[in-house]
């Protein structure tokens, strides 16, 4: 019996393998493999399909992060506010950029950043907020918008895993000074490798952030200042550009298994995904919660289906960030939160078949619970 994961892009590559394959062949015949026009087309349709006006393209979701604190002036003696209940890049590129992360807790029912914490979190080294659009959907934006103006904050994105999803009818990432989007082979919009992009509508900053991503230069051999090398290859932006044409299409089937799913576990003792009022979610992830995770996670595997934790350890209790004093109890919803979530397969190939015997497991080991 074929085992069902979180996630897999091999249904989904063949159903679009040669779209796939004309897409290379383009590139590998164009004779331009570095910042050519299938980037140029790709971070401008993007970026339009974000609401921004404009887009830069870098090689990894943890690079557009670092680029666009360094881009914005965040740097050594700077805080930034954002949460432990995130994937290590978040905190990384913080760290990377030489600045400070101050955590808060998160909503128990969403999983999102608390912006009610904000005000407690302020400091007088407090430079920007970094939410988190965490599993698909959007943070208070209009709070840390209305927030930030106030303290004079940058705000920058984490849309890693929010791809199309919308607050209030706006989309994800065109709320702050920038936005960070990740195209890694899972998300939302994924490639066949890493890939990232910055989207802002602010012109002085987007002419910064494409000088940052190639040596600090405008013009070839010549820096204007220290800069990186972070470029999104030809090859990446060719292929997504084409997957951008689908993006709706994998949203509207990730919405229809939630829906399903919605149905099918109602009647558990599971606590299901819950959507922010005025959210469209757009599931990245499908996040379920219950005590006893641990037992639930290797029954199923025994029966074939293995299952993803995001994320079983706070960031703040990691011992790669432990100069920064966080401690067991800081954040406590947090920390419940790692002891108790998992998520259940969600992609756009799963087939109604597949969740049904996802469902009918889960039954049968939670009954076996009780």
């Amino acid at each position: 019996m074929k085992t069902i994961t979180t996630w897999s892009y091999l249904e989904q590559y063949a159903m679009e393998k040669d779209e796939i394959h004309a897409a290379i062949e383009k590139v590998l015949t164009s004779g331009h493999l570095i910042l050519g026009e299938s980037v140029h087309a790709f971070e401008s349709a993007f970026s339009a399909y974000c609401g921004t006006t404009c887009g830069v393209g870098c090689n990894s979701g943890t690079d557009a992060l670092f680029l666009a604190l360094h881009a914005a002036g965040i740097g050594p003696g700077d805080h930034v506010i954002t949460v432990s209940n995130t994937a290590v890049p978040t905190v990384s590129a913080i760290v990377s950029a030489g600045a400070e992360p101050l955590f808060v807790d998160i909503d128990p029912e969403t999983f999102l950043m608390d912006t009610e914490q904000l005000e407690a979190a302020l400091t007088p080294q407090t430079k920007c907020i970094l939410p988190v659009h965490l599993y698909g959907q959007c943070v208070k934006m209009e709070v840390v918008t209305a927030f930030a103006a106030k303290h004079n904050l940058a705000v920058i994105e984490d849309c890693a895993q929010s791809h199309g999803a919308r607050r209030h009818g706006r989309m994800a990432g065109s709320f702050g000074n920038c936005s960070a989007f990740s195209f890694y082979p899972t998300k939302v919009l994924g490639g066949y490798g890493d890939g990232g992009m910055i989207c802002t509508s602010d012109e002085t900053l987007c002419r910064r952030l494409k000088r940052l991503r190639v040596y600090g230069m405008e013009k070839q051999y010549y820096a204007l200042e220290h800069g990186y090398n972070s470029r999104l290859d030809e090859l990446h932006a060719e292929i997504l550009l084409r997957k951008l044409g689908h993006l709706d299409e994998y949203i509207h089937r990730r919405r229809v298994l939630a829906r399903q799913y919605d149905e099918l576990l109602a009647d558990t003792s599971l606590i299901l995904p819950r959507t922010l009022p005025g959210n469209d979610h757009v599931y990245y992830l499908y996040v379920c919660r219950h005590p006893e995770r641990t037992r639930i996670i290797e029954e199923l595997e025994k029966r074939g289906l293995r299952l993803g934790i995001n994320y079983p350890w706070p960031v703040h209790l990691m011992s790669g960030y432990a100069q920064f004093g966080g401690r067991e109890g800081d954040l406590p919803e947090t920390e419940k939160a790692a002891r108790e979530v998992f998520s259940l397969p969600m992609y756009p190939a799963l087939t109604d078949s597949e969740q049904q015997r996802v469902s009918e497991a889960l039954h049968e080991v939670l009954r076996e619970l009780e």
